[in-house]
């Protein structure tokens, strides 16, 4: 793309047609041939401003007078810029850089992210989320990549973003999330993997182990029983009882991987991370179900990018790791050398605000891995409010408490609402504590879809005016707070010095 001469807009002429003093995003100014492109915020709107002439003029949808148009932040307007300003476009993590799932509930977090990302090469997910979270925002996964496309254009972010529709679980969702745009498929096949078997006994193990197909356990007997493979430095043997345990628990997975794989995967047009979640359930995956499972990928000719283990230990929501660190180390070697030897990364979920593991994934991985991020920066929103406008918060807590019980059946936390300070005794200039007691981050960081959606009795939302209005005054320090806690967590991954 040639970029021209640099020209400016006229302000005077944008305050009078708005109606409203305007402010220019800087780092957006941009020159395509004969027209000019920036970003600008009046009142409480943003807008993408074309002044000029040419293809990126006409093509953009909005009002025009003398030469200047003015454009809503309208899925179309985004595709437009797609094509005229590349680097506005998600792409797939091809160069398998050091990622990191960022994710951004409320559409409003990504520049934030991208200040927090300045002096790394950290690949982001900036839009990143699951079904689940799309129906508590009411949003789609078109308006999570605008938002993050329209983000990447205001900061003048040229260094590459992803988009995951993360945890999808069947086929349709597949299809529409890479229909939208996505460059990042995580397939979460949890309904595929028998929970049950872990725990079965020697004789409940064998009854079940005789009703399954005796071509499929001949097959996986030929193939691994009692085995040993050289994983790194050590040696894992596939022994009868515990192959039987994971033909049990996975071979439906498997199935299930691969027939995605090779609907979605193998012959799209573009580059596709294409991760494999194993993590949603009760049991951590041990070891030898990890080498089972990149071998039976290998052998099906399923090329993944990465790959989510259900780790040992408490990944629980918004709150650090819960659990032995040194066995989660000493696991943590064998996962590492096992997705080396098989050529894909490891990814970490429920990643945020695990600080006591970071420095631990850092040494030991010693390489390209990613993390998953999401709901910290919606906390780090309930910050501000916090901060700025102490009687929503009080409102917000209030109402979260009332829809703790409903939210929880989609989480698993050890909440303990009664540990949680009285709000009555604690002052205004005390509430931004609450985002430091992990009982409270969890109440807030589960409830989030309740506090977006929620309605009076007339129909309005209780607080998504008042939270996004605050949001936009002070956008500034929202990036502050982000950047604050994104860094923590960069520097303790090693991804930032």
């Amino acid at each position: 793309m040639e970029i021209y001469e640099e020209r400016t807009v006229n302000i005077q002429h944008l305050e009078h047609r708005l109606k409203s003093k305007i402010s220019i995003y800087e780092q957006s100014l941009t020159n395509l041939g004969s027209c000019t492109l920036v970003m600008v915020k009046a009142g409480a709107q943003r807008y993408l401003v074309a002044s000029g002439s040419g293809p990126v003029f006409d093509e953009l949808e909005g009002e025009t007078e003398k030469q200047c148009k003015i454009c809503p932040l309208i899925h179309e307007n985004r595709l437009v810029l797609n094509t005229y300003l590349p680097f506005t476009h998600p792409v797939a993590n091809t160069t398998k850089r050091p990622s990191l799932g960022l994710g951004d509930r409320l559409g409003k977090a990504t520049p934030g992210h991208i200040r927090a990302l300045e002096g790394t090469s950290v690949f982001p997910i900036f839009a990143q989320q699951s079904i689940r979270e799309l129906n508590f925002t009411n949003r789609t996964f078109k308006d999570v990549i605008d938002a993050a496309s329209y983000a990447v254009f205001q900061e003048g972010y040229t260094y590459g973003f992803g988009a995951d529709g993360d945890h999808l679980k069947k086929s349709e969702e597949i299809k529409q999330a890479l229909e939208d745009g996505a460059t990042m498929i995580t397939l979460d096949s949890s309904e595929q993997i028998d929970p049950t078997i872990q725990n079965l006994d020697v004789e409940g193990l064998q009854t079940r182990y005789e009703a399954l197909d005796s071509e499929i356990r001949e097959l996986y007997e030929g193939l691994y029983a009692d085995q040993e493979f050289s994983i790194g430095t050590s040696t894992l043997r596939l022994d009868l009882p515990t192959l039987k345990r994971d033909i049990l628990t996975y071979h439906k997975a498997l199935d299930f991987i691969q027939n995605i794989y090779k609907q979605h995967i193998l012959h799209s047009e573009h580059p596709i991370d294409f991760e494999i979640s194993i993590d949603e359930t009760d049991t951590p995956t041990d070891p030898k179900s990890h080498l089972f499972i990149a071998k039976e990928l290998k052998r099906r000719q399923v090329v993944i990018s990465t790959l989510a283990p259900r780790f040992v230990g408490e990944f629980q929501k918004g709150i650090d790791y819960i659990g032995d660190t040194a066995e989660f180390e000493r696991q943590l070697v064998l996962h590492v050398a096992i997705a080396k030897q098989y050529r894909y990364r490891l990814s970490i979920h429920s990643g945020s605000d695990k600080f006591s593991i970071f420095p631990i994934l850092a040494q030991t991985i010693k390489g390209s891995f990613h993390v998953k991020t999401a709901g910290t920066n919606w906390l780090e929103a309930v910050r501000l409010v916090a901060e700025k406008d102490p009687a929503l918060y009080r409102r917000m807590h209030n109402h979260a408490i009332k829809r703790f019980s409903d939210a929880k059946s989609f989480y698993h936390v050890t909440t303990d609402i009664g540990k949680i300070q009285d709000l009555e005794s604690m002052k205004d200039k005390d509430l931004p504590s609450y985002l430091n007691d992990d009982n409270t981050r969890q109440l807030l960081h589960i409830t989030y879809g309740y506090l977006l959606e929620d309605e009076d009795e007339t129909g309005g939302k209780l607080f998504k005016k008042s939270f996004f209005n605050l949001l936009f005054r002070e956008e500034e320090h929202y990036k502050q707070l982000l950047d604050a806690h994104i860094s923590r967590h960069l520097s303790l991954l090693g991804f930032k010095k």
